[in-house]
């Protein structure tokens, strides 16, 4: 089965070829396709997949995002991973923030990036997200959860607002996100034979005390026309006696 590709910018084809096609080698191998035909001249990239059942159906569907990615400046190692099943891409146009002024994009690239890359890395470390900058596109690859946090943050900074205020959301965002992924895995409860099922054993005399309402509860539950249950309460247990007083 043949699929067409994103095509990649023409300063990308050598990038997604590699050295000697190492590149290209190892895409086919982590998607399990035959073969990616990509053409040097324009960036059009076919892949050509075996028979239905011979390959991944959902590394089909992810691959498009692995080229795209790739050409939009992510280093293939870093793109591959989106073939997992629980990694996912988003893309930042900068456009939609500052128009197509390329000095206005310019600025915010250098705000996202900050100061030796200090700001995106930091950004990558309190979400896990893969982040990369070409031209006026922002890609990003990563888990669901830290993926939106880390998207929210490179929308803001486009946005106009201060490293700081960034920074603390996503501090505020990783701390939530521990708590949600916080959980029990099973509580298990042992119960020891020779542990009381009930409260009994801790009040001094708390066991009689409900043997005797246990007794006097059953007794107005005979029904007098049955000898055995008659003959059952009337027999005396250890802790009952009977007095015989004159009046």
């Amino acid at each position: 089965m043949r699929q067409s590709l994103p095509r990649v910018p023409k300063d990308r084809i050598a990038v997604i070829i590699g050295a000697k096609g190492a590149t290209r080698r190892e895409l086919e191998e982590a998607a399990g396709c035959k073969s990616l035909q990509i053409d040097s001249n324009t960036g059009e990239i076919d892949v050509i997949w075996p028979e239905a059942g011979d390959y991944d159906p959902v590394k089909a569907l992810k691959l498009p995002d692995v080229i795209k990615a790739v050409g939009r400046g992510m280093a293939p190692g870093r793109a591959i991973q989106l073939l997992r099943d629980d990694w996912f891409f988003e893309m930042v146009d900068l456009r939609d923030h500052v128009g197509k002024r390329s000095n206005q994009q310019r600025r915010i690239r250098a705000r996202i990036i900050g100061s030796e890359g200090k700001i995106r890395r930091m950004i990558e470390q309190h979400t896990g997200a893969e982040i990369s900058i070409y031209k006026s596109t922002v890609v990003l690859v990563g888990e669901g959860y830290g993926l939106s946090s880390a998207r929210q943050a490179i929308e803001m900074l486009a946005s106009g607002s201060e490293h700081g205020t960034v920074l603390k959301f996503l501090e505020r965002e990783r701390k939530r996100m521990r708590l949600e992924t916080r959980s029990i895995d099973y509580i298990e409860v042992k119960k020891s034979d020779s542990e009381p099922s009930d409260f009994s054993g801790l009040v001094p005399g708390l066991a009689e005390v409900a043997n005797r309402r246990n007794r006097r509860l059953k007794a107005t539950q005979v029904d007098p026309e049955n000898e055995d249950e008659v003959n059952e309460v009337m027999e005396l247990s250890e802790d009952e006696n009977v007095n015989w007083e004159e009046e």
